[in-house]
């Protein structure tokens, strides 16, 4: 895959929701010398402006947010051990011996009670995050103090292997999505785009809704990176997309009914050239989508994610050919909205 070095910077920069300076920093660096205008909003969103060679029919935003899932530390105990809370949707049985980074430079590991010392029904279940804690090795509560904080944020290890055409790393979601819109900003453009690197996505949707605020789009397009669910123990029919299926286009979740005009040009694109691309077969989540197409008088809106297998952990997967095939959907898709031929 081209350019795979700028994907690992992503991924491994920490970014939990709240706190994505060091994910803004670098997108900074890599696009402000593809872009006419850019803004920092004061929530901490990217808002780009990238001239084509005409003016659109559509005012058109792309959209992916740069923050990921993590931990938040909520208080210290006396042993020096660190008490936290999700950011974002973390299931509990990711986290038990997981290490973690926490304020961007301490190594921890999340800590609970041995096997050897669990009992009955204590073995089958997972643990609870209120009885989870962070152990980075001090002694006592002066000592956690002084490496960390309460309020300091914790992320998963940062990793990136790539092996077999597949990626593995944390915050596929949505470092995917962000590497996606760094690359279309690459390659001129027929039609003057704006591309908006969103904050706090994972916590509710906050940053894109006050970024199209201020561009005020008539049309969007979301990159995401999204469950993919072709693993063992999930039934073919209960997968909601698949690795190498290309990217996956949706057309409803728990926040958002996308335009359906929208999503069928998308399809129909894939289909027209030679794009593999796949309808996302659940109506689950949410996206930045959701706080998007209810801006303002209404934004008309449609995701495209690339599929990601174990997202929400410490190590997501996904096909580098669906990155690709989502980059050159979307670069078609882009120019068939901004044109005002995609409905």
């Amino acid at each position: 895959m081209k350019n795979i070095e700028l994907l690992k910077k992503l991924c491994t920069a920490v970014g939990v929701s709240g706190e994505e300076d060091a994910v803004r920093a670098l997108i900074l660096k890599e696009i402000e010398p593809l872009a006419d205008r850019v803004e920092v909003t004061p929530l901490g969103n990217i808002v780009a402006f990238k001239q084509g060679e005409k003016r659109p029919v559509k005012k058109l935003m792309l959209c992916a947010h740069m923050d990921e899932v993590g931990l938040v530390v909520t208080n210290i105990t006396e042993d020096g051990f660190l008490k936290f809370e999700t950011v974002g949707g973390i299931r509990p049985a990711v986290l038990s011996g997981r290490a973690v980074c926490v304020n961007g430079a301490v190594p921890g590991v999340i800590c609970a009670k041995p096997i050897h010392l669990l009992k009955g029904e204590e073995r089958e279940k997972p643990v609870p995050v209120a009885q989870l804690s962070i152990d980075i090795g001090a002694k006592s509560r002066a000592e956690a103090e002084a490496a960390v904080q309460i309020g300091d944020n914790a992320s998963f290890l940062p990793f990136f292997e790539s092996s077999h055409g597949m990626v593995r790393a944390k915050s596929l979601d949505d470092r995917a999505g962000c590497f996606v819109l760094i690359e279309l900003m690459r390659a001129p453009l027929e039609f003057d785009t704006y591309f908006v690197f969103s904050v706090q996505e994972e916590i509710g949707m906050r940053g894109a809704g006050t970024a199209a605020y201020v561009v005020e789009p008539d049309a969007a397009i979301v990159l995401e990176g999204t469950t993919a669910g072709d693993v063992a123990g999930v039934a073919p029919v209960d997968a909601v997309c698949k690795l190498g299926g290309g990217p996956a286009v949706s057309f409803m979740d728990k926040r958002t009914i996308f335009s359906r005009a929208f999503f069928r040009r998308a399809l129909a694109l894939g289909a027209e050239h030679a794009i593999p691309c796949q309808p996302k077969t659940a109506s689950a989540g949410g996206n930045d989508a959701g706080s998007i197409h209810v801006t303002k008088a209404g934004v008309q809106t449609v995701t495209l994610a690339v599929p990601c297998r174990y997202i929400h952990g410490p190590a997501a997967m996904a096909s580098e050919d669906d990155i690709e095939n989502t980059i050159r959907l979307t670069a078609l898709l882009m120019a068939e909205i901004a044109g005002g031929r995609a409905g």
